[in-house]
């Protein structure tokens, strides 16, 4: 016989249900006003800046107007708004700093080739950095990630604010003689040494930025992804570039005479990106892509080698990794029809040694597929296009034997160390290009020697102390990490890291994108053991991670 409970525990039992489900409405309904109330917070702040930010910017954009012209207003007035949602929303900020570097070039000459303009991504990322670190400095949490750079990095700057006062101070306040019948030409020694030394240390705090950026492993996969969109939408931009000039749409320097057939020029600009050669009846074409200048758009390709094979043979998306393999291709011909031989020598050159360093060569599952579908596009292309393909290993020979690269780096080294001033150098910003607006500069187109001539031999020996205890970290970093894509990831970003700290040929270091990316995606490497270790406590929720982290970006 069936039991039954009795009428007064089922009516009990009832009315708790009943309870309980009001409960459950009356707590869901609060959370709902809740959000309700903090999203117009969040509006109402966002409207108060906006507003005080447009008033601050229209006043100086009026002054600046009077005193220089509205190509400095318009400038002025984007760069204020922008600096205060920067400060206010330091993580949007750092997306938009991202998003903004391959772009730049093309944003600056099509709103007027303002010197402003040229420190434009600045504009997110220095107020960014000053609201990261008032962030971490509540939280009692380092903004200088890893700690093992600690003392190398307080001791390069140590050595630059030295040259920063003695020598630039000196030429300042004690400027040699011109001599009986020359003028000395006006120049700002100090500024040139402030500006200098932003160039060689300013991008250095994005180690910390990347880090704290990056939360979890979506934020992780978010930010190779985007940066494979960029990868593509700039290649693509690259290829249209080409075309234009091909099909004689833009003329470029087809046509001038004497040295303006070999000399990069803003007025053959073709739509995107900034000077250019394109005289294909003289076998040099060097185009800029979306950057300012045609050798940042060589280094953009050869640094995109490394994230585009992050992301596809890492990827835990096959539509992402499909993805990849297609921007993969993209840097590939762009590296062949810009014209620049560094990029046609090192992209595939780099795209072989990650091949070897990572492991994926062996990982023929993987690599097999990607390795077949990248040899047969390329192949198409060589087929179709034999004579592009036939100028550019020409020219790239021709080059190379005229100059051997070993020849002259041992060439620049030998220069600069006869030149320079002192063992503190010759000053900070003296070998630096967009330094040039300050006073004399000396071209040096090789990194070390670079530094070396302008922070000397200790400047110099510091700087690399620093850069090879960021390269031995990242290393051991890399190894610990046992997920196999965050390793292969990591892998690669480590590899990056490696090629940038030991090159010394041209100066990758003090330019976009490479002056930014260096140290950006060290900070993603550093914080790829916490990602995993975040995966095991997801995948074990009994775990708890009891580190602190940051909160309020």
């Amino acid at each position: 016989m069936p039991k039954f409970k009795p009428k007064s525990q089922q009516s009990k039992k009832s009315k708790s249900n009943k309870q309980a489900k009001k409960e459950t409405s009356t707590l869901s309904l609060k959370e709902q006003l809740a959000q309700k109330r903090k999203s117009a917070q969040v509006r109402k702040e966002l409207t108060s800046l906006l507003t005080t930010a447009t008033f601050a910017g229209a006043f100086v954009g009026i002054l600046l107007f009077f005193a220089v012209g509205i190509k400095a207003a318009v400038p002025g007035v984007l760069g204020i708004i922008i600096m205060s949602l920067s400060y206010k929303y330091p993580r949007q900020a750092l997306y938009a700093f991202i998003i903004y570097i391959p772009v730049g070039g093309t944003v600056t000459y099509y709103l007027g080739n303002s010197p402003i303009l040229q420190l434009a991504k600045d504009a997110f990322y220095v107020p960014a950095l000053i609201g990261l670190w008032q962030s971490c400095r509540k939280q009692g949490l380092p903004i200088i990630i890893p700690k093992g750079i600690t003392i190398p990095l307080y001791i390069v700057l140590a050595c630059s604010l030295l040259t920063l006062l003695f020598v630039n101070g000196g030429q300042q306040f004690n400027p040699p003689s011109a001599g009986l019948l020359e003028k000395a030409a006006p120049e700002i020694p100090l500024g040139m040494g402030i500006l200098g030394l932003k160039v060689f240390l300013g991008y250095v705090p994005l180690i910390g930025c990347a880090y704290y950026l990056i939360r979890d492993k979506r934020d992780f996969l978010f930010l190779l992804r985007l940066q494979i969109v960029l990868t593509l939408i700039c290649c693509a931009l690259g290829f249209i570039q080409y075309f234009l000039l091909l099909t004689g749409v833009c003329q470029g320097t087809r046509g001038l005479e004497g040295d303006a057939l070999f000399r990069a020029t803003l007025e053959a600009r073709c739509y995107f990106g900034g000077a250019l050669v394109y005289s294909p009846e003289e076998g040099i074409i060097r185009l800029p892509g979306t950057f300012v200048a045609p050798w940042q758009w060589a280094w953009f390709l050869i640094s995109s080698t490394f994230f585009t094979f992050a992301t596809g043979f890492t990827d835990p998306s096959p539509i992402w990794r499909i993805i990849g393999l297609g921007s993969i291709v993209g840097v590939f011909i762009n590296a062949v029809i810009s014209g620049q031989r560094i990029a046609l020598a090192l992209v595939p050159i780099c795209f072989g040694i990650l091949l070897l360093l990572t492991g994926q060569l062996g990982n023929l599952k993987r690599f097999i597929p990607i390795g077949v579908g990248l040899a047969f596009i390329l192949g198409i292309g060589m087929v179709t296009n034999p004579v592009v393909v036939q100028e550019r290993t020409e020219s790239f020979i021709s080059r190379w034997n005229a100059s051997p690269p070993q020849d002259f780096i041992i060439q620049q080294f030998e220069e600069n160390w006869k030149n320079v001033d002192g063992p503190l150098g010759s000053g900070l910003g003296r070998a630096t290009n967009s330094a040039r607006v300050m006073g004399q500069t000396k071209l040096v187109e090789t990194y070390y020697p670079k530094v070396l001539y302008e922070v000397g031999i200790v400047g110099l020996l510091a700087f690399l102390g620093l850069v090879t205890s960021l390269t031995i970290l990242g290393f051991k970093t890399y190894r610990s990490i046992k997920n196999r894509n965050f390793r292969s990831s990591g892998a690669a970003l480590w590899v990056f890291i490696l090629f940038i700290s030991t090159n010394t040929y041209y100066y990758p270091l003090d330019v976009d994108p490479v002056a930014a990316y260096y140290w950006f995606f060290a900070g993603v490497l550093f914080k790829l053991p916490e990602l995993e270790k975040q995966d095991k406590e997801d995948a074990n929720p009994q775990q708890k991670n009891k580190k602190k982290r940051l909160k309020t970006i």
